[in-house]
């Protein structure tokens, strides 16, 4: 395995970013649109895996099956070149950082990457509730199963942050978590490899999910998911959660995880890292 000293992965990341920012807007979104999905994937996979692990074997044991299975989404991403918001909310600063280029260009790339990620999401969202989290007759009923019933459960809990005190606390989850995300990416970065990147991604992505923190792109599957298996259920059933909708997902979660991920991302690995290395950048030029 080939790894690179920490001043070329800074350098390595900055010239990422700048050929991101460089790409067409209808190939952002493209490029979003798989990344959102391949995080759903892992997302999904999560709340498969984790169903009813809790139950026999405790919560702890339960975070680290879910932590365990949700990296596949980066792993994917980064191995086959789709692109992240997250990852992006410090690759494309390193960018403006080392070569100069304008925030103007940093702020287009997140925007059309971040409506791609949200359709990739919400799409999967769709395929999961409609197919794995369902059962459906001849008659056109469906049932919903006990995986349906988990990711009810979670997009009820992304949901329940109400208050200020509620709210600095999902505000600090999310920084926690796409500090971790792109130390991820760092480590991507870092090895020229498959079998490394795999695991200098999977790890502080384990870490993340693992922890229970929170993840913007993560949510845009999770809370959809949820709304779908809830509309199957109804008002009339006991399990129907009425302050579940489009509107509370983000004025209760994707909103302000956004904006902490984002402070995760820009400040506590781009700037930090910038700052440490920039001397060193500077004399590889």
């Amino acid at each position: 395995m080939v790894f690179h000293p920490p001043v070329q992965i800074v350098a390595k990341a900055g010239d990422a970013g700048k050929y991101k920012v460089g790409l067409p807007a209808w190939n952002m979104i493209m490029r979003g649109f798989m990344s959102g999905a391949y995080i759903a994937m892992g997302a999904g996979l999560a709340t498969v895996c984790g169903t009813g692990v809790a139950d026999f074997l405790g919560p702890g044991f339960a975070a680290m099956v879910r932590g365990a299975v949700f990296p596949v989404g980066l792993i994917i991403t980064i191995l086959t070149g789709a692109e992240l918001f997250t990852g992006d909310a410090m690759l494309a600063p390193m960018a403006a950082f080392i070569h100069k280029i304008s925030w103007m260009q940093v702020l287009n790339l997140w925007v059309w990457v971040y409506v791609g990620n949200f359709i990739g999401s919400v799409v999967y969202a769709y395929i999961m509730a409609y197919g794995p989290y369902s059962s459906w007759n001849a008659a056109g009923a469906v049932t919903v199963n006990a995986f349906g019933m988990t990711a009810l459960g979670i997009a009820k809990g992304k949901i329940s942050y109400v208050g200020g005190a509620a709210m600095w606390s999902l505000f600090l989850k999310a920084i926690g978590c796409n500090w971790l995300v792109n130390l991820a990416v760092l480590l991507g970065i870092c090895a020229d490899d498959a079998v490394g990147k795999f695991f200098g991604i999977w790890f502080p992505i384990m870490a993340f999910v693992a922890s229970g923190l929170e993840h913007s792109i993560a949510n845009m599957f999770f809370i959809p998911a949820g709304i779908f298996v809830n509309g199957f259920l109804g008002p009339g059933h006991a399990s129907y959660v009425a302050e579940l909708s489009w509107v509370t997902m983000f004025t209760q979660n994707v909103i302000l995880v956004t904006i902490g991920n984002v402070v995760g991302g820009l400040l506590f690995v781009g700037i930090i890292y910038w700052v440490a290395f920039r001397k060193e950048i500077a004399a590889l030029k």
